[in-house]
């Protein structure tokens, strides 16, 4: 059982213009920041996993998930800070034993393959997770303000693939293999993803986080339809969970992002949740005029139908390329949004930037300090 934190040992927010922006209210600047921000691409985050021993050494002690995940703030004045963790602790907390190969990436021990493996399966006991929760409090004190501090989780189709294929996949013959042939498993499986990821998104609220987080990083692989029924329809079951309220007593916005999800947006306007993530195909003036309402739209008591704050949506190899050609894709990204919203009296359609994807560990350091002075500067300019 995971408690909730005390508010009073929190610092006032400094910089809220990442919150104000989930909320549809107009900022001075367009904030950003970026998936996967507090990585492999920062020689100081490669040098203190180093002295971890294992990126599951990192992310399970609290003071070293506290310092990566500060990494990326004392380099760029980013506008928020993301919990350092990994999306599949829910699923290593039900028993199928997670561990990262160097080079090769997550694998489970125990995948979830057959029927007598859904049934095993049952919400993990949230004191098997007070590593991410005493992380989050831990953050969000050693923040001290600067930014908002956001939690997070993966989606439960993004979860039941992993536990499926026991490790990333090409093609996601397994996990697909019984969403077709045993779809009375893979609901089953997604039900219990649903719930644990609630949850789990509940305990980090009670920690202290200040916005959530749900990755669909494998949404966009399914098939229409499929998408409706089996990832859409469990990432709602989630949000219906969620506390809409902070341990200040703050909203805290919800976002959601799918991976190769545009094709489904007219329908994910219809999720109760205030921000939605996009990939880099997305246009975002498109995304704008489907989902992204109007100004002074009246919100009724939950964000479902409601005007949603977009989250994107740069390419992340755009930052191999020269400074010149990193601002100018800055640039297109903010213009294809369009006019920002700056009536501060009422709501209107926001962006919040960032990739359209997690940060390559390639990615040379002082391309991201190009990107974000580029955005902060340009989205000011366009409010000029």
């Amino acid at each position: 059982m995971t408690t909730s934190a005390n508010p009073s040992s929190f610092a006032p927010l400094k910089n809220d213009t990442f919150l104000r922006a989930c909320l549809r209210q107009a900022t001075d600047y367009t904030p950003l920041w970026l998936m996967r921000q507090a990585g492999r691409y920062l020689p100081e985050y490669c040098a203190t996993r180093a002295k971890a021993g294992s990126f599951m050494g990192l992310a399970t002690n609290v003071d070293y998930a506290t310092e990566v995940t500060l990494q990326p703030l004392a380099r760029y004045p980013l506008d928020a800070a993301i919990l350092f963790s990994d999306i599949l602790t829910v699923p290593d907390a039900m028993g199928l034993g997670l561990s990262f190969a160097q080079g090769e990436g997550p694998r489970f021990a125990s995948p979830v393959r057959d029927e007598a493996a859904v049934a095993r399966l049952e919400v993990p006991d949230m004191a098997k997770l007070r590593y991410v929760t005493d992380a989050v409090t831990s953050i969000r004190k050693a923040l001290d303000g600067r930014v908002p501090l956001i939690g997070f989780s993966g989606s439960p189709w993004t979860l039941a693939c992993y536990m499926v294929e026991g490790k990333g996949s090409d093609d996601y013959r397994l996990v697909k293999t019984m969403l077709y042939s045993r779809p009375d498993l893979m609901h089953k499986m997604l039900q219990v993803n649903a719930d644990a990821v609630a949850l789990y998104l509940n305990a980090q609220i009670d920690a202290g986080a200040q916005a959530v987080m749900i990755f669909d990083s494998w949404g966009g692989v399914l098939a229409d339809g499929a998408f409706q029924s089996f990832s859409l329809a469990y990432t709602a079951r989630v949000l219906s969970q969620l506390k809409r309220h902070g341990v200040d007593g703050q909203i805290v916005p919800r976002i959601v992002f799918t991976k190769g999800g545009g094709l489904w947006l007219k329908e994910m306007k219809a999720l109760d949740c205030e921000v939605l993530g996009l990939d880099w195909t997305m246009n975002l003036g498109t995304a704008r005029t489907l989902v992204g309402g109007d100004v002074g739209e009246v919100r009724g008591s939950t964000a479902s139908g409601a005007g949603k704050a977009l989250q994107g949506n740069i390419d992340p190899n755009v930052l191999f390329a020269p400074p010149d050609a990193i601002r100018a894709e800055v640039a297109r990204v903010l213009d294809s949004f369009g006019r920002p919203h700056i009536d501060t009296t009422t709501t209107g359609p926001t962006q919040i930037f960032n990739l359209g994807h997690g940060i390559s560990q390639f990615t040379p350091p002082e391309s991201v300090a190009v990107l974000v002075d580029a955005v902060h500067t340009r989205s000011r300019e366009l409010r000029a």
